[in-house]
């Protein structure tokens, strides 16, 4: 039996767990069955942090948190199913993205690298369903970021009758698609900052808190002008697209940099800095970009992020700051149903890169497929 059904699972940069959706593509328009979300346990996520960076034995280590992350991924597909009463074999495949511990496009030798923790193998052999993983290395290997790759999948969801629209993506980092700019650019995309990462991780150090709830505590504190100065002078964000980045650039030793002989400073002061400079570099790069106010549909955790999503409108006035919910598909699921959206167009033999968003030489067919 040939269904249009597909599972997507991410795992971003926020390191905050595994969304996956069971989602129907036969109609006009992508339906979400189901979605379920599930933590990871702190070994794990702090595995995939201390991977980020270089260390001892990382082979070694890398594979066995690839196991430990399909059979998480397993799990969620199995809550999938019995959430929907669907059974394996009606879902065509399951796109897996895995986790990013390294992105560094173009770098060393011209072309760089990309590393996603996975085990796609295993994912299949657990769930009896294909799985589609390894989606950014086709289009490194053609010159491009292979990043962000979701700015087609938002263009399909999101602008179906061509008005003009920003998606701002708030996961660990920040990733924007401006749909509609005129006749000759119906969508562009970029990665533009950081998201939650290091709002996180200074949260964690200093409260014991995984994140900032609903940007509560960056809110009690005061946003210091020269911090917000320094963070603000990351070459990064002056850079024009095709650009992509990671915790690579945007981690602790970056803000230990920028804070600099600030050590005294109020640990709720930085994260209110935190906060502004992610809003601002967000705005600044849709402002450049995007010369006309529209709407902006926000998804992500950062969505979730009340003092965030002010500072964003804020910054952006004549803009309609908004969830990506007002929009059909709520914070969480997107990039999930992204996923599951990119696993089909591989399954389909259809490129979903688009040229003029990673720079790659061309559009090409993404993902390696591990049948069932």
């Amino acid at each position: 039996m040939v269904t249009d059904l597909f599972i997507g699972l991410m795992s971003g940069t926020s390191l905050d767990g595994v969304d996956g959706v069971l989602a129907d593509f036969s109609g006009d328009r992508i339906r979400v069955i189901a979605h379920h979300a599930a933590p990871f346990n702190e070994g794990l996520k702090s595995e995939f942090l201390s991977l980020n960076t270089p260390g001892s034995n990382e082979i070694h280590r890398g594979a066995l948190a690839s196991n430990a992350l399909a059979r998480l991924y397993a799990d969620v597909v199995s809550t999938l199913l019995d959430k929907s009463g669907l059974a394996a074999e009606q879902v065509r495949a399951i796109g897996a993205h895995g986790q990013t511990v390294r992105h560094r496009p173009g770098e060393f030798d011209g072309t760089g690298y990309t590393t996603q923790l996975n085990q796609p193998a295993l994912l299949a052999e657990l769930t009896g369903i294909a799985v589609v993983a390894d989606f950014r290395s086709r289009d490194m290997a053609a010159g491009g970021q292979g990043a962000p790759l979701v700015p087609p999948f938002h263009q399909a969801f999101f602008s179906p009758g061509g008005e003009r629209l920003a998606v701002l993506n708030i996961g660990g980092i920040s990733n924007l698609t401006l749909l509609n700019l005129d006749a000759q650019t119906p969508v562009l995309g970029f990665d533009c900052g950081p998201g939650n990462a290091l709002m996180d991780a200074w949260c964690q150090q200093h409260t014991g808190q995984a994140f900032d709830d609903a940007g509560a505590w960056a809110a009690s504190g005061t946003v210091q002008p020269d911090l917000l100065s320094a963070m603000l002078a990351e070459p990064f964000l002056q850079r024009p697209p095709p650009k992509s980045t990671g915790r690579d650039l945007f981690n602790a030793g970056w803000l230990e940099a920028c804070l600099g002989a600030r050590t005294a400073t109020d640990p709720a002061d930085v994260q209110a800095t935190l906060a502004e400079f992610t809003a601002l570099a967000c705005a600044h790069a849709l402002q450049d970009s995007m010369q006309l106010s529209a709407t902006l549909a926000v998804c992500g955790g950062g969505a979730y992020n009340l003092h965030l999503m002010q500072r964003l409108q804020h910054h952006l006035p004549g803009w309609s700051v908004q969830s990506s919910s007002h929009r059909g598909l709520p914070p969480l699921q997107v990039e999930a149903a992204a996923f599951a959206w990119l696993a089909r167009q591989c399954v389909r033999g259809l490129t979903s890169s688009l040229p003029k968003v990673t720079g790659a030489l061309g559009a090409r067919i993404l993902g390696a497929v591990y049948p069932a």
